[in-house]
């Protein structure tokens, strides 16, 4: 096994971090798609894609009750 410093090991959960980020964003938005019909609002697009995990789980089981994409939101 090779040897890692702290700073690659640091580069590698922080890659890992985004990787997780990203496909939370992405099933949100499959989810959004499927819910409410395919979206093509660029705004709705990068919200999703700049929010943080956290976020986007809130986001994720709001979808179960929201009526709008707006709803997410609030």
């Amino acid at each position: 096994m090779p040897y890692v410093t702290s700073a690659e090991r640091a580069g590698i959960e922080k890659g890992q971090r985004i990787g997780v980020q990203k496909g939370e964003a992405n099933i949100l938005l499959l989810l959004i798609e499927k819910k409410f019909g395919e979206t093509s609002a660029n705004a709705l697009r990068e919200r999703v894609a700049s929010a943080d995990s956290d976020t986007l789980r809130l986001w994720s089981e709001r979808i179960l009750t929201a009526d709008t994409p707006d709803a997410l939101f609030h």
